[in-house]
């Protein structure tokens, strides 16, 4: 039987404060800077109390894949932290996981560039993730020399494609705006896109803020090599323009410490280049990765083509199928998620003999050996770490 005198905070996090009674008890608590609750059942009260009272010192949390956690107090929660009218050296919190999946173990490191152009082919992006969506097309060979001189360990910084943040429309609007409002306060496992669409550029009305969720990995634009707003480098580009990076650190509670990308090849700062999908509309082969920015692309979303520019397209595919060296090259760029030149076109014509679409499932020849990475010096923060679970 259950208590029907409890609250719906008091049933849920019963467990998780009854842990930080006990280490109240032990004078623990109040030196606890890193904590990490993440699939447990954790409640925004509970959330505001370790933001908001005095026994808390947390400067580094992780909620990510919890249980009956209402999202949307949770951001009322964080915008009250921030408000411009908060006591001096609040919010003592400087770094939210949120959005990324829990346990996340540090991808392998790279053996050499080569080893890096090969399993960064044998990965698919985006969509084609899922089971049953691998086209038949190998990775390309532009994609395979593109292989930057920092060899990273961190999705954030390699044609990962999209990222683990799925979120309702209303509710990535909402964190959006959150996350905005928390800019040089609080940092999160995400940042907002910066694409010129949204900075208001060129003359043309911003839209709303949104998270990026697309890691385009550091090759740039197919065209410029970059993007119009730049890539950021660590160390020398603004800290709100990079993420919380997992997993967390281990010795330190500093948020720059968290955001420092872990690294192979020390050669040059990696380059991170991310995007939201409505900047990436039209624009992005979620197959190979290739990707075409606003200065160099001026395309047409497929639901906005009209019925003669649909047939031209058509027209122009089937001329790629025959086509010889010397003719034109199809002006769209993406179709359906696939750029036109190769991946579409190469499905095309591997299935025409087949009655549609062929599939060709490709095993990857990753090698499974690991080296390990060039660790850079923390800070050296004092703190006490805690992993509830």
């Amino acid at each position: 039987m259950h208590d029907l005198s409890l609250t719906e905070d008091e049933f849920y996090s019963g467990p998780v404060r009854n842990v930080f009674k006990e280490l109240t008890k032990k004078n623990v608590l109040r030196d606890v800077q890193t904590l990490i609750l993440d699939g447990l059942n954790v409640t925004s009260e509970l959330i505001g109390d370790i933001i908001g009272r005095e026994t808390f010192n947390v400067r580094i949390l992780s909620i990510r894949e919890v249980k009956h956690l209402n999202e949307r107090k949770l951001m009322q929660t964080l915008l009250y932290a921030v408000r411009p009218s908060r006591p001096e050296g609040t919010p003592k919190m400087k770094g939210l996981y949120i959005f990324g999946k829990k346990n996340n173990e540090p991808l392998d490191s790279y053996k050499s560039v080569e080893d890096f152009r090969n399993r960064s082919c044998h990965q698919p992006i985006g969509v084609m993730q899922s089971e049953g969506a691998q086209l038949g097309v190998e990775c390309s060979e532009v994609l395979q020399s593109s292989a930057p001189d920092v060899i990273t360990r961190e999705p954030w910084y390699e044609f990962s494609g999209r990222m683990n943040i799925r979120r309702t429309p209303s509710e990535e609007r909402a964190w959006a705006d959150t996350v905005r409002a928390c800019l040089g306060l609080i940092s999160f496992d995400a940042v907002l896109c910066q694409g010129p669409r949204h900075t208001g550029e060129n003359g043309v009305n911003g839209m709303n803020p949104s998270v990026a969720e697309v890691a385009l990995g550091p090759r740039g634009c197919e065209i410029c090599h970059t993007l119009p707003e730049g890539p950021a480098f660590y160390g020398v580009s603004p800290a709100e323009r990079f993420p919380l990076l997992a997993p967390l650190p281990l010795h330190s509670s500093a948020v720059r410490t968290a955001k420092r990308p872990r690294v192979s090849i020390l050669d040059n700062p990696p380059a991170l280049l991310v995007r939201c999908l409505e900047c990436l509309r039209d624009r992005w082969c979620e197959r190979c990765g290739r990707w075409w920015c606003e200065d160099c692309y001026t395309g047409i979303s497929a639901h906005k083509r009209t019925f003669l520019q649909r047939k031209e397209f058509e027209e122009d595919l089937k001329l790629a199928r025959s086509a010889s060296k010397g003719q034109d090259k199809p002006h769209i760029k993406v179709h359906i998620g696939l750029c036109v030149e190769n991946c579409l076109v190469g499905e095309m014509m591997i299935g025409a003999g087949s009655n549609g679409w062929a599939s060709n499932q490709t095993a990857g020849n990753a090698d499974d050996s690991v080296i390990n990475a060039t660790w850079l010096p923390s800070e050296g923060v004092t703190h006490a770490e805690v992993v509830i679970a």
